[in-house]
C-alpha cells in the first residue's frame, strides 16, 4: 500500500489541498465544512448510521486516508471463519487439476490447469485437493456433450484407458452423455447434458450422500451410504474420451449455482470481496451525491447521467476510493462477484445501451486513476467473465441472460479505449470472443421454455413410400391448418426473440469494425483485420488439430453477424461516395491474389502453388500488372531443409525445458476451443508414458509440429490498406482488364474475403449437419404415419398388438413435439430466410469474382481455390438445405446468377490455368448435379452459344489422359429421356426398396437436353478427327469396365459357391457394382453417337468408320453372349440378390445393347442396314439366340433340361410395357427376324475357310491385309485397330509404311 500512499501525496501535491476557506475558489476544492460534511456522506460506517455531526471525526482530505483505513479493517465477522475452513479439506488452499501424479491417460490441460481436454480413449485426472468431512460442491463447465464420467474418487482408485471414475468401487460418477450414473455397476440417473451446461457435484460427507445438480436444478441423490472412516478422502475426478472438454470451478470464481449448506472447494478470498463491496458502496455514494457549491450544500443526483465534468473535490475522492480498490479488481473473483454485478445492474434499468452513459464514465475513471496494468488486467478479467458467463447461460424463453451479457459487452466495447486495447491484446489472444456471436441450439425443449413458446406443434405428413413428398397434394384437413398456422405463429414469436440477441451480436462487430476512431492510435478496424486474419490462419493451418480450430457451429453464426456489419458499413460508405458499389454488386478484385498484400498462408491456388505460379508467371505480373517479384523470393527451400529447421527448434526447445515435466506441448500456441473459452495462451500436453515422451527423437505428430509463421499482416497500417497519395494499398496492380470504378474501402474488401474463407473453412460443412434434425422429422413422421395406419387395420381381437401400436404411437408421437421444436429453433438460427439471402449474396460474390479473374488471362491463376468451392458449396447449400424452408426460386435474380455459375462451370471444368485435381474434380461433379435437374439444366442452355459449344467440345475429348466416368455421366444425363426404354428414374426391379437418399442427383427425373445433343452431333460430324478419338476411348473403356465386371463376379461366385461360411468383401461388391453401371452408361454414349451421328459408323467414306463399326459390334457380341446365356454366371450373381449389388440387373444392360442395335439394323436406310448387318454377322462371336433372348425366347435344350415345376421366369422385353413402348417393341421384333432371315442366307452362302487363310491375330476373318514394306498378313479389322495407337509390324517390329488389298490366288 506504500506505493498507493505516495500516489495520493503526490495528488495532494498536484490539487495543492488546503482547508482555508480564502483558497477554496482558488483550487476547486469545496470550504471545509462541506467538505467534511461530503466525505461523511461518502464514506459510511458498516452499519451505515452516521453518528451526530457534534460527534464525529472532522475529515478532510488530509486524514481521509487514515479514515478510510480505520473503516476498511473493521470487524467484519469473517476473520473467525478461518480456521473452519481447513476442517475437512486436506490439500492446497488453491485447487486446480493435478497434472503432476493424478491422471491416467493422455490429455490437454490448460494453463491456469482447470481446463481438459481428452486426447486419449478414456483418459482420467483428479484434483489437488480431497476432502473427507462436511459439505462440498464444485462446479463443471460442459464444452462437449460426449461420453465423460464426473465425480468423486479416493486416492487408492486406479484408473486406465478402459474403467475410469464410477468404474472403480471407491469412486462415483454422473455420466449425462448417457444419463447413467456409475459405481462398479450403473443404472439410469439425471438427464442428458449438452454443450453449455453446468453441472454441479455434491458431497455429503456427514451423510455419506452424493448428488448432482444439471444448470442449478437438482437430479436427487446418486448415491448413498459411500465409504467413509479413517483414510477415506475424496477427491474431484473426471474421466473423459477423445476430444471431449470441460472446465472446473472449485471455488477461484463464484460458483453460478451455489447449493445451501454446501461450501466450494477452493474458499472465496473473504476479506478482499467485503473491502470491494464497501469500496463499491462508496464509489456508488459518489455518483449519487452531488455538491451544490452556489447553495452550499449536498444534493441528490441522477446517477444515469452522472458526469465527472473535472470536479476536483469528487476527482481526488475517487482517487482515494481507487488507491485500494485498483488492486482488488486485478482478481477474476471480485471482477465476477463485484464489478460485474454492479455494471449488469446498471443496464437493468432497460433502455438501449446508449442510455446508460455511467458505464462509460466509469471506464474513463479506471483509465485515469489505476495504473495501466490494473486496468488490463481488470478488462481482460471482466470480458472472460462476461464470456463464461454467456457462453454456460441456460436458454430461458425470452433469452434474458444472454442479451443481458451481450448488453454490457457492448457497453464496454463502446470505451474507445478499452475497445482498442482488447481488440489488440484480448479478444483473439487470450479469448475465444467468437463464442460471443453464438447462439447455442437447446437440447432440452422443456427448460428453454419452448413449449409455452410454440405450444402447438406439427410436421408435413404427406410422404410417398420412398420418403419424399407426395406429389399429389391431398386437400389439407383443417385441423391440420390450424394447427400449422398455430406452429408458424410460435415460431415467429421465437425468431423475433433470436433476432434480438443477434441484433446484439451485430452490435459488437459494428463497434470493433470502426474505422473511425482514430484518437490515440490506430482505429479498431485495422486492429481487428490483422487479428481476424490470423483467426483465419489458425483455422485454415490446423485442419487435424481440433484443439485450435473454431467449432463449425460457431463459425456458422460468427459468418452471418459479420456479413450484416460488413454490409452495414459497405451500403453507408456507398451512400457517402456515390461512385463506389452497392453490396449487392460485391467483388473481390482479382489483384488481392497477387500483389501480395493479404496473406493467403499456405492455401492452393488455381495454378498450384504460389512459389511456382510466381516463378512462372513473373512475366505476366511485370507486363498486366505492373508487379516485380523480388529475386530472392524465387529461391526455392527443399522440403528437407524445413524438417531440419522443425527438428532443430524442436531438440532446443526440448533442451531448454525441465526434464521432469510433461508439458511437452508447448508449440500449441492457444487453448482449446473446447475447453472453458477464455483460458491462457498454451496448453499443458499431459501423458502417462512419461518415459517415451521425455525426450522425442523427432516431432511427435501434429499436435507439436504446428508451424506458427509470423504474419506480415501484424505490421500493417491504415496506409497500406486503404492506400493513399497514390498509393493504391490492397488494390496495387491493377490489372488493364479492371476498370478504375472504385469499389469500396479497402479494408472491407479484405473483410470480404475473410468471410469467403470462412465459409469453406467449415461453415458449409455445419450447414449440411444440421439438416439432419429435419431429415429425423420426417423419419419419425412417416414410422407415426405408418403406426396409425396399422391401428387402423388392427383386428379388434387382437388386444395385445392393439396397446403395443399405441404404445409406439405415444412414442413417436412425443418424439416428433420434441424435434418439430427444436427444427423451429434451427430453422430460426441456421436456415431462415434472412441467412438464406446471406449465402447468396455470398455466391454472387464468389461469382463476380471469379468472372473479374477470369477476364485477367493467366494471372486467373493466382486465384485460392476456394473461390470456386465456395461458390459450387454455397448453390449446393441453397439448393439442398434451405429448401424445406425457403425456396431459392424466391431469390432475386434467381435465374441469372443461376445461368451465370453455370457458365463458370462449363468453362473452367476443363480449363487449363487450374491444375489441381481435386478442385477439377469438384467442379466436374458441380456440373454433373447441374445437368441432372430441369431448372439449372436450362440454365446451362442459357448460356451463350460458343460456351455451350466449347463445353461439348471439352467432353467429348478422347478419355485417355483424363478422368473421365464423370464427363461420361454428363453425357448420359443429357441423353436420359431419349434413349431405347431409357425413360425410368429408378430401375425397375428396385421400385419395392427404399432409395437412401431420394435427392441424389442420380434419382432425378430424366430431362434431356435436344440443344445440348444437336450441338454434340454437329462437333462429331464436323470435326473428322474429334469423333474416331472420342468412340475409340469409349469402346476400349468399355471394354476394360466390362471385363473387369466379369472377372469380379466370377470371383464371388466362386466365393458364393464354398461350403464354409464365408462373406464377400463390401469393397469388392462396391467396385464390381462400380464397373456395370459405367459399362452401361458407356452403353449408353454410344448408342447417343449412334442416334445423333449415324454416319459416323455408317458412312464408310469416312476413313475410321468400318473399323469403329467392327469394334462396336465385337463389344456388343461379347455384352450380349456373356448375359444372356443361359444358366449362366451373370444370372446366378444377380439372383444371389447380394447387399451392394442392387443395380446389377439384366434390364440396364440389355436395354442399352438394344437401343443400338435397334438404331443401326432399324432406324437407317437400306445401305447403313446392310453394312450393319454384315459386319456384325461376320463377327464369330455373333449367336442368333442372344438376340432371341431378348424377346424371351429359350434355347430348346434350355427348356427340355428344366423341371416344368420350377420354371423360372425368363427375361423379356415384353414384360416392361411402363419402360418400353409397344413402337420400341415392334421394332425389336422385326430387328430380330431381320437378323434371322440375313443370318440364315449368310449360313447358305458361306463357303468353309482353311486355318491357314484365316488372320493369325484373330482366327475370326479371312486374311484381307498385306503390309509393306514387310509383306506379313492379316486381316484388315486388325491391322486398322493396331495403326491407331502403334506403327510397328505384329510379327517383326518392322515400321509399316503402308497396308494394301489382299486377295488369295485362285490358282491357289
Amino acid at each position: 500500500m506504500t506505493s498507493r500512499s505516495a500516489g495520493t501525496a503526490f495528488s495532494r501535491k498536484n490539487y495543492r489541498l488546503s482547508t482555508e476557506p480564502e483558497k477554496s475558489k482558488v483550487t476547486g476544492i469545496v470550504n471545509s465544512r462541506l467538505l467534511n460534511d461530503y466525505l461523511h456522506r461518502i464514506f459510511t460506517s458498516a452499519d451505515g448510521i452516521q453518528p451526530a455531526a457534534a460527534y464525529r471525526k472532522h475529515l478532510t482530505f488530509q486524514n481521509l486516508q487514515e479514515h478510510l483505513d480505520r473503516l476498511l479493517a473493521e470487524e467484519n465477522g469473517f476473520e473467525d471463519s478461518r480456521d473452519q475452513v481447513a476442517e475437512g479439506r486436506l490439500g492446497p488452499s488453491t485447487v486446480v487439476l493435478d497434472h503432476t501424479s493424478g491422471f491416467e491417460g493422455l490429455l490437454l490441460v490448460d494453463d491456469d490447469l482447470l481446463g481438459v481436454i481428452g486426447h486419449s480413449n478414456f483418459g482420467s485426472i483428479r484434483a489437488t485437493t480431497c476432502v473427507y468431512k462436511g459439505k462440498w460442491i464444485y462446479e463443471v463447465l460442459i464444452s462437449s456433450q460426449g461420453l465423460m464420467q464426473i465425480g468423486w474418487c479416493t486416492l487408492s482408485c486406479r484408473f486406465n484407458q478402459e474403467e475410469g471414475v464410477g468404474d472403480t468401487p471407491d469412486s462415483y460418477a454422473y455420466d449425462g452423455n448417457r444419463v447413467r450414473k456409475w459405481n462398479v455397476t450403473t443404472t439410469n440417473y439425471g438427464k442428458s447434458w449438452a454443450a453449455g451446461d453446468i453441472v454441479s457435484c455434491l458431497i455429503d460427507l456427514d451423510e455419506g450422500t452424493i448428488a448432482f445438480c444439471l444448470n442449478g436444478i437438482s437430479l436427487g441423490t446418486a448415491f448413498d451410504n459411500i465409504t467413509r472412516g479413517a483414510g477415506m478422502a475424496y477427491f474431484p475426478a473426471i474421466s473423459l474420451s477423445f476430444k471431449e472438454s470441460v472446465a472446473f470451478n472449485f471455488g477461484s470464481r463464484p460458483l453460478r449455482y451455489p447449493v445451501e449448506g454446501y461450501r466450494p472447494l477452493q474458499d472465496p478470498p473473504v476479506a478482499d470481496l467485503v473491502k470491494a463491496r464497501k469500496l463499491l458502496g462508496y464509489l456508488k455514494n459518489v455518483i449519487h451525491i452531488g455538491i451544490d457549491v452556489t447553495e452550499g450544500k449536498l444534493v441528490e443526483k441522477d446517477t444515469s447521467v452522472w458526469q465527472l465534468q473535472g470536479e476536483p473535490t469528487v476527482l481526488i475522492t475517487l482517487a482515494h476510493i481507487f488507491n485500494y480498490f485498483a488492486p482488488l479488481m486485478c482478481k477474476v473473483y471480485l471482477v465476477e462477484d463485484v464489478l460485474m454485478t454492479f455494471l449488469l445492474s446498471i443496464l437493468e434499468r432497460g433502455g438501449a445501451v446508449e442510455a446508460h452513459p455511467l458505464i462509460q464514465q466509469l471506464l474513463d475513471l479506471m483509465w485515469l486513476l489505476m495504473e495501466e496494468y490494473e486496468v488490463h488486467e481488470c478488462l481482460k478479467q471482466l470480458l472472460m467473465s462476461l464470456l463464461r458467463a454467456y457462453r454456460f447461460s441456460p436458454i430461458i424463453p425470452d433469452l434474458g441472460l444472454q442479451i443481458h451479457y451481450l448488453r454490457l459487452t457492448i457497453a464496454v466495447l463502446k470505451h474507445e479505449k478499452s475497445r482498442k486495447y482488447l481488440l489488440s491484446n484480448v479478444l483473439f489472444d487470450v479469448l475465444r470472443s467468437v463464442v460471443f456471436f453464438y447462439i447455442k441450439s437447446p437440447l432440452r425443449v422443456e427448460e428453454a421454455g419452448l413449449q409455452e413458446l410454440i405450444p402447438t406443434t406439427w410436421w408435413p405428413n404427406r410422404f410417398t413410400k420412398e420418403g419424399k413428398e407426395s406429389k399429389e397434394v391431398k386437400e389439407e384437413s383443417a385441423e391440420e391448418r390450424l394447427r400449422r398456422r398455430a406452429y408458424e405463429r410460435g415460431c415467429q414469436r421465437l425468431k423475433k426473440r433470436i433476432e434480438v440477441v443477434e441484433g446484439l451480436q451485430v452490435q459488437i462487430l459494428k463497434l470493433l469494425l470502426n474505422n473511425k476512431d482514430r484518437g490515440g492510435g490506430e482505429a479498431s478496424r485495422y486492429i481487428f483485420l490483422n487479428k481476424f486474419r490470423k483467426f483465419l490462419q489458425e483455422n485454415a493451418s490446423n485442419r487435424g488439430n481440433l484443439t485450435v480450430l473454431c467449432p463449425p457451429e460457431y463459425m456458422v453464426c460468427f459468418l452471418h453477424r459479420l456479413i450484416a456489419a460488413l454490409r452495414f458499413f459497405w451500403d453507408g460508405h456507398k451512400a457517402k461516395t456515390p461512385a463506389t458499389l452497392s453490396s449487392e454488386e460485391a467483388y473481390i478484385p482479382p489483384q488481392l491474389f497477387y500483389n501480395g498484400k493479404v496473406d493467403y498462408f499456405d492455401l492452393q491456388r488455381l495454378g498450384g502453388l504460389l512459389s511456382h505460379l510466381k516463378k512462372t508467371l513473373k512475366d505476366d505480373l511485370a507486363a498486366k500488372a505492373n508487379v516485380l517479384i523480388d529475386p530472392a523470393e524465387l529461391q526455392a527451400v527443399t522440403m528437407d531443409d524445413l524438417d531440419e529447421d522443425e527438428e532443430s527448434a524442436m531438440s532446443a526447445a526440448q533442451s531448454q525445458r525441465p526434464s521432469a515435466a510433461l508439458a511437452i506441448g508447448g508449440a500449441l500456441a492457444r487453448p482449446g476451443w473446447l475447453s472453458s473459452p477464455t483460458l491462457g495462451r498454451a496448453n499443458r500436453f499431459l501423458s502417462t508414458a512419461a518415459v517415451s515422451l521425455m525426450n522425442p527423437r523427432r516431432p511427435l505428430g501434429t499436435l507439436e509440429k504446428i508451424k506458427v509463421r509470423t504474419l506480415t499482416v501484424e505490421q500493417r497500417t491504415e496506409e497500406d490498406i486503404e492506400g493513399s497519395h497514390g498509393n493504391e494499398g490492397l488494390l496495387l496492380g491493377r490489372p488493364p482488364e479492371e476498370l478504375e470504378q472504385p469499389i469500396t474501402e479497402n479494408s472491407l474488401l479484405e473483410v470480404l474475403d475473410g468471410i469467403v474463407m470462412m465459409y469453406n473453412l467449415s461453415v458449409h460443412q455445419q450447414l449440411g449437419k444440421m439438416v439432419g434434425v429435419s431429415d429425423d422429422v420426417n423419419e419419425y413422421a412417416m414410422a407415426l404415419k405408418d403406426t396409425e395406419e396399422k391401428i387402423s387395420r388392427c383386428p379388434k381381437r387382437r388386444r395385445d398388438i392393439h396397446e403395443e401400436l399405441l404404445k409406439s404411437q405415444k412414442v413417436f408421437s412425443e418424439k416428433l413435439n420434441h424435434l418439430s421444436r427444436r427444427l423451429a429453433w434451427i430453422n430460426v438460427t441456421i436456415y431462415s430466410k434472412e441467412k438464406m439471402q446471406d449465402i447468396y449474396w455470398l455466391l454472387r460474390v464468389c461469382i463476380c469474382t471469379i468472372e473479374h479473374g477470369d477476364r485477367t488471362g493467366s494471372l486467373f491463376a493466382f486465384m485460392p481455390e476456394f473461390y470456386l468451392s465456395v461458390a459450387m458449396n454455397s448453390y449446393s447449400a441453397l439448393k439442398n438445405y434451405f429448401s424445406p424452408v425457403n425456396s431459392m426460386e424466391e431469390l432475386p435474380g434467381y435465374e441469372e446468377t443461376l445461368m451465370r455459375l453455370a457458365a463458370i462451370l462449363a468453362k473452367h471444368f476443363a480449363d487449363s490455368r487450374i491444375v489441381g485435381t481435386d478442385i477439377r474434380d469438384s467442379l466436374m461433379q458441380a456440373l454433373a448435379s447441374y445437368v441432372c435437374y430441369p431448372h439449372s439444366l436450362r440454365a446451362v442452355e442459357r448460356i451463350p452459344e460458343e460456351q455451350r459449344i466449347s463445353m461439348m467440345k471439352n467432353l467429348l475429348a478422347p478419355y485417355e489422359q483424363r478422368p473421365w466416368a464423370q464427363t461420361n455421366w454428363i453425357l448420359v444425363r443429357l441423353w436420359r429421356g431419349c434413349g431405347f426404354g431409357y425413360r425410368y428414374t429408378r430401375l425397375p426391379h428396385l421400385l419395392k426398396t427404399k432409395p437412401e437418399d431420394a435427392s441424389l442427383p442420380s434419382l432425378q427425373k430424366p430431362c434431356p437436353s435436344t440443344l445440348l445433343q444437336r450441338h454434340m452431333a454437329d462437333l462429331l460430324r464436323s470435326d473428322r478427327d474429334l469423333a474416331p478419338s472420342f468412340l475409340n476411348s469409349v469402346l476400349n473403356q468399355l471394354n476394360w469396365a466390362f471385363s473387369e465386371f466379369i472377372g469380379m463376379i466370377q470371383e464371388i461366385q466362386q466365393a458364393a459357391e464354398r461350403l464354409e461360411r464365408n462373406f464377400v468383401d463390401s469393397r469388392q461388391l462396391k467396385v464390381c457394382a462400380t464397373c456395370f453401371d459405367l459399362s452401361v452408361s458407356l452403353l449408353r454414349v454410344l448408342e447417343m453417337t449412334v442416334t445423333l451421328a449415324p454416319e459416323i459408323f455408317l458412312d464408310w467414306n469416312r476413313p475410321s468408320s468400318e473399323l469403329l463399326l467392327r469394334r462396336l459390334a465385337q463389344l456388343l457380341n461379347q455384352v450380349l453372349n456373356r448375359v444372356t446365356a443361359e444358366r449362366n454366371l451373370f444370372d446366378r450373381v444377380v439372383n444371389l440378390r447380394l447387399p451392394g449389388l442392387e443395380s446389377v440387373d439384366h434390364y440396364p444392360i440389355l436395354v442399352a445393347v438394344t437401343g443400338i442395335l435397334v438404331r443401326l439394323l432399324v432406324d437407317t436406310d437400306v445401305q447403313g442396314a446392310e453394312r450393319a448387318t454384315a459386319v456384325l454377322l461376320v463377327d464369330p462371336c455373333f449367336q442368333l439366340r442372344s438376340i432371341q433372348y431378348l424377346l424371351g425366347h429359350a434355347e430348346p435344350s434350355a427348356l427340355a433340361a428344366a423341371p416344368p415345376a420350377t420354371e423360372k421366369r425368363h427375361f423379356s422385353l415384353h414384360t416392361y410395357t411402363d419402360y418400353i413402348s409397344t413402337e420400341e417393341l415392334a421394332k425389336v421384333d422385326k430387328m430380330l427376324s431381320h437378323l434371322s432371315e440375313e443370318s440364315k442366307q449368310a449360313a447358305a452362302t458361306t463357303l468353309p475357310t482353311s486355318e491357314e487363310d484365316l488372320c493369325p491375330i484373330c482366327y475370326a476373318h479371312p486374311i484381307s491385309a498385306i503390309f509393306r514394306p514387310c509383306s506379313h498378313k492379316s486381316c484388315k479389322a486388325c491391322i486398322n485397330q493396331h495403326l491407331m495407337n502403334n506403327k510397328d509390324c505384329f510379327f517383326c517390329k518392322a515400321t509399316i509404311t503402308g497396308v494394301d488389298d489382299f486377295t488369295k490366288p485362285s490358282s491357289s
